[in-house]
């Protein structure tokens, strides 16, 4: 019976000292950027300079394609990625793009529209 004991004890001290490798730490998404939907897209501000953070959230893990829709909804940059399920936090370069009204979406890979939201540049 002592010899279980020890045993026992052993293991549970011996796991409760053992760094659990596997779990890694989610960063925090800032409110700005947070998502109540499963799928969407959202822009942390409407009112860009060069750059902006945007929060692209998946159900699950795929390849879409991010469009960037000038005001007579063309098509002026769009970009294809991969993501994974949950919140991906990306940076939206527009420094290239002349001051005006934008609508940028977000796509599947049969090109189904899973969001959309605008933003202004200044």
């Amino acid at each position: 019976m002592k010899k279980i004991l020890i045993v026992v004890i052993l293991t549970i001290g011996l796991s409760g000292c053992y760094k659990d490798d596997f779990i890694q730490p989610i960063p925090e998404v800032k409110e700005q950027l947070q998502i109540k939907d499963a799928v969407g897209i959202k822009l942390e501000s409407a009112f860009v300079t060069t750059e902006v953070a945007m929060n692209v959230k998946m159900e699950v893990a795929q390849s879409v394609t991010i469009k960037i829709f000038d005001i007579s909804n063309r098509v002026v940059s769009k970009e294809t990625m991969d993501v994974k399920a949950g919140d991906n936090i990306l940076k939206v370069y527009t420094s290239a793009l002349p001051s005006s009204a934008y609508r940028i979406g977000l796509f599947d890979s049969k090109n189904n529209q899973l969001g959309i939201t605008d933003f202004n540049k200044l």
